[in-house]
């Protein structure tokens, strides 16, 4: 059972042995290489009939660590560090119309962050074109079996994916037009003149 939604997730639980609950969330956790049979399944099943995918985003998590309660041998309770990879998840809403229930979240979790590759579930729900091709723009998923993977947002030319986390703006406000607020700040070691009068 979800706890977030009351929706019994036992039977895709029973079907599908490699997927896990995300503690807190209630999130299912699945591989890219079982993710389209998962949706299929939620979207097939007459207990789910989860057949409208509200939205599609990317997560980017970098290598760090976790805290977590634990008693020891001795009845203490202690805190340990236990080290976490560096993963990307690509997270999907679903509801059901029909039965007015959801939202169930899947996520594909990825454990290659440089190069992130999911499984779209384009084919499964049209709703996903767009948005994963904008978590492909922003984050550089890229989707295997998307029909039309291209940037959405960011321009072909663009070389990088200002959503993850370790993204570094670029030094290149030589070209803005009118700048103000904080990019004034950042442009005015590129504006004609600023040189000599610093």
């Amino acid at each position: 059972m979800s706890e977030e939604t009351g929706i019994d997730l036992s039977p895709v639980l029973e079907k599908f042995h490699d997927l896990e609950v995300e503690e807190g969330s209630g999130a299912l956790i699945a591989s890219p290489a079982i993710a389209s049979q998962v949706a299929e399944f939620l979207r097939d099943d007459p207990s789910y009939r989860l057949d409208y995918l509200s939205n599609v985003t990317g997560v980017d998590y970098l290598a760090g660590e976790r805290k977590e309660k634990r008693v020891n041998e001795e009845g203490k309770t202690e805190i340990i560090k236990i080290p976490e990879p560096a993963r990307m998840d690509v997270a999907y809403h679903f509801y059901s119309i029909s039965h007015k229930h959801g939202p169930v979240t899947l996520k594909q979790r990825i454990a290659d962050r440089e190069n992130p590759v999911a499984t779209s579930l384009m084919p499964l729900f049209r709703a996903a074109e767009l948005q994963e091709r904008e978590v492909y723009d922003l984050f550089g998923v890229h989707f295997e079996g998307h029909s039309d993977l291209r940037r959405l947002l960011m321009w072909e030319e663009f070389e990088d994916f200002p959503m993850r986390r370790d993204y570094a703006e670029p030094d290149d406000y030589g070209y803005e037009p009118t700048p103000h607020g904080d990019v004034l700040e950042k442009a005015k070691g590129h504006l004609p003149g600023e040189e000599e009068a610093s």
